[in-house]
């Protein structure tokens, strides 16, 4: 009789999660369709894709190549630009984790009330909308000559508060039994933070990555901005291009949204064990 009830049980509670799984499987489908038409759009018409075709056509080698001619026309071929996103995205990635991972170090286990009061007014600084600072960083960028340069692009990211705070927070999980220990040893402080901390906080060096990169490489407003040149053009730039004008080829666009979608989602596919270790606060 007892496992009768079980299996009874059982078979009671499984119905009652049926309508938590159709719910799931519906929100799933809506996250993944929008990934799905971007996939069939790049490859058909743009009269198919106006029309609502959501299915795989034979279209993709012809938006490939109209990409590559809406490229050139830009200013700069497809492969020069594809490697200007990755360029700017990547040394402002490797930029923003160090100088904000240092900062997070820094403010958790040196901190004292003057480092609290200090940290307090820079989560004032998330409040700040950054059009608010458009105007500012480009006349700061204009005075420096520094208009259509990699520095230009990846300055105003080297350190945001959001990624500072990110840090702090996730610090306060580190051992400092452990810096202790090093001190003893002889270690100085720089060399705890290179080969002790940093390790240990792989998987928030890991989410802060991703973030930071989908940020840099998503990022339209500032490279339009004061990337003035067509040789430092981005792929989000490309793309703006793509959609402007009296006709638009939707089947060339979907393909330049394509190429644009296809890095972060990879990195993210990748990092995505690590992202979620880091963003919830995991040490290891």
């Amino acid at each position: 009789m007892t496992k009768a009830k079980k299996k009874t049980n059982s078979s009671a509670i499984q119905r009652r999660l049926i309508p938590s799984y159709i719910f799931l499987v519906i929100v799933c489908i809506i996250s993944v369709f929008p990934i799905y038409w971007m996939l069939t759009a790049a490859t058909n018409t743009s009269f198919e894709v106006s029309t609502g075709k959501i299915w795989f056509g034979s279209n993709a080698i012809v938006n490939f190549q109209g990409l590559l001619k809406a490229s050139i026309g830009s200013g700069a071929p497809l492969g020069k630009i594809m490697w200007n996103s990755f360029k700017y995205a990547g040394v402002q990635t490797l930029l923003c984790i160090f100088t904000c991972s240092l900062a997070g170090f820094g403010f958790e286990l040196y901190h004292d009330k003057r480092k609290d009061r200090l940290f307090a007014f820079l989560l004032l600084a998330m409040m700040i909308p950054g059009v608010a600072t458009l105007i500012p960083l480009f006349r700061m960028m204009s005075q420096f000559h520094l208009l259509s340069t990699v520095a230009a692009f990846i300055l105003p990211g080297i350190s945001t508060p959001f990624m500072i705070m990110m840090f702090r927070q996730n610090s306060r999980n580190f051992p400092v039994d452990i810096m202790e220990a090093a001190r003893i040893d002889g270690l100085s402080e720089w060399a705890i933070f290179y080969r002790m901390y940093m390790p240990v906080m792989k998987s928030t060096y890991a989410a802060a990555a991703v973030i930071t990169f989908m940020n840099a490489w998503n990022a339209y407003m500032w490279p339009r901005a004061v990337m003035s040149d067509n040789s430092a053009m981005t792929m989000q730039m490309l793309v703006a291009n793509l959609s402007n004008g009296y006709s638009v080829d939707y089947g060339v666009l979907m393909m330049g949204v394509l190429f644009c979608s296809l890095p972060t989602m990879i990195i993210f596919f990748v990092l995505q064990k690590q992202f979620a270790e880091g963003i919830t606060g995991a040490v290891k």
